[in-house]
């Protein structure tokens, strides 16, 4: 490994699109989560395909590993340099390079956000629904395979993307996949880097499928006695057919947490929000048979409406729980945790990590995208207190093997990064093993993102 000569090479090709400035490694050694900072020694900005093939190219000549970085909003360490190397910055590839309105897909680089895309689709009647919540890069969220609140109608990640140009780890540049529906062609390259985190090649441009805007959008909240109640109401709801974009769970505590950030006045008790999409008379109907169906469910305070204003609250409120939650105990840091289970079994999930956060020295919110099985634990915890630490990663830990006993993963939508490294071989056993071989194959010196997603000695 030589990282000095690698960037005195990259410094002739890049210029100042190369830093080394303290500010910048220190920006690009932090994380949303509890990870020690862990910097890069030189940050690269590259604005074209090529020169990112020309930066991967000389750090593989060198040995020298190379980090991809979107907008830092990862929370498993996914971006943090923990072996040094170059970090490479896709902010100044963020073009919207085509919009198809007739085949509904378009072409991006991976430093264009999600927020971006949208307002650029504003006056073509159509969106980007994959919603993480964060204004996150693209090439990050096909990095992570994110998905959010809307994944119970749109899907992840995975569902759409539809094709992917990539420099592999020795600078070659290819293509995966068409803007054809479907394909029979081959391996689906696509979906290997699809969650890849890196680990495999950098993603300069994405192909992505786009909807149509719905004609009319309803939105509704209801509070419950017991989160198994308000699980029994989404999957009462799935079995009926009743179409939700998205169905989110709030606990009791989130609820509390929220009343006080954003002014609202909620029971003191687990809720549900829901949005319907479709029709001005379907979004109507939808939201009238959920709220009957509450009722056999003991739900209480049920309130729905097609009102933009009332909506966005609605929404802002819950983007905002993750704030709220740590506005609520001032001083604390968040160390945010998720798992996934098949739904028959998130109330079973829920109960039995709330019963296990109660029992210990800290507290731990809980938010779920109930539509899906997946939920998020806040663990709150004094910042720089080691015993506070280990209680949350025993926590997040049992959070995990929990989610394998329920038939679930140990991460629905944060990804693996470091953070749940050590997890993998309990959920995929071999599989993780040919992971690593995949990897070994196509980065055979180990460059891309090390450390991460796989375990290679």
């Amino acid at each position: 490994m030589n990282i000095d000569t690698a960037i005195s090479e990259l410094s002739l090709v890049l210029g100042d699109r190369l830093s080394r400035s303290k500010s910048d490694l220190a920006n690009h050694g932090q994380s949303e989560a509890y990870f020690r900072p862990a910097a890069p020694d030189a940050v690269a900005y590259p604005r074209s395909t090529q020169e990112v093939s020309e930066i991967v190219t000389i750090c593989a000549r060198n040995k020298c590993p190379v980090i991809p970085w979107g907008t830092g909003t990862s929370i498993e360490g996914h971006s943090l340099a923990i072996k040094g190397g170059v970090t490479v910055d896709f902010s100044r590839m963020n073009k919207v390079l085509a919009i198809n309105a007739a085949d509904m897909d378009c072409l991006v680089q991976p430093g264009v956000t999600r927020q971006d895309l949208n307002h650029e689709l504003r006056a073509t009647g159509l969106f980007f629904p994959v919603d993480p919540g964060a204004n996150a890069a693209l090439g990050g969220m096909v990095g992570t395979r994110a998905s959010g609140t809307t994944a119970v109608r749109y899907g992840t990640m995975k569902q759409n993307v539809l094709a992917l140009e990539a420099v592999l780890a020795d600078g070659r540049i290819i293509r995966t996949g068409t803007r054809a529906r479907k394909s029979s062609a081959g391996y689906d390259l696509t979906s290997l880097l699809v969650g890849s985190e890196g680990t495999l090649a950098l993603i300069t441009e994405i192909t992505l499928r786009l909807f149509g805007k719905p004609e009319a959008i309803s939105a509704a909240i209801c509070s419950f006695e017991t989160v198994g109640d308000a699980v029994n109401t989404v999957i009462a709801t799935t079995q009926m057919g009743i179409p939700m974009a998205r169905i989110e769970l709030m606990d009791a505590k989130s609820a509390i947490a929220c009343n006080n950030y954003s002014n609202m006045n909620l029971a003191e008790s687990p809720h549900l929000l829901i949005e319907f999409h479709g029709s001005e008379n379907s979004v109507k109907e939808d939201a009238t048979r959920f709220g009957d169906l509450t009722a056999n469910f003991g739900g209480a305070d049920f309130k729905w409406s097609i009102r933009e204003q009332e909506r966005n609250r609605l929404w802002k409120m819950r983007h905002d729980a993750y704030y709220a939650i740590l506005a609520s105990q001032p001083g604390r840091v968040g160390f945010v945790t998720d798992i996934c289970v098949p739904i028959s079994r998130l109330a079973e999930a829920i109960d039995e990590t709330q019963s296990d956060i109660d029992a210990s020295p800290i507290d731990g919110p809980i938010l779920s995208h109930a539509g899906d099985g997946n939920f998020h634990a806040t663990l709150l915890i004094r910042k720089d207190d080691g015993d506070d630490l280990k209680v949350a990663r025993d926590l997040a830990h049992r959070m995990a093997e929990r989610a394998l006993r329920l038939g679930g993963t140990v991460t629905g939508e944060h990804g693996v990064g470091i953070g749940k490294l050590d997890l993998m071989a309990q959920e995929h056993g071999e599989a993780w093993q040919v992971m690593g071989e995949i990897k070994r194959a196509l980065d055979p010196d180990l460059i891309l993102n090390p450390g991460k997603l796989v375990s290679l000695h």
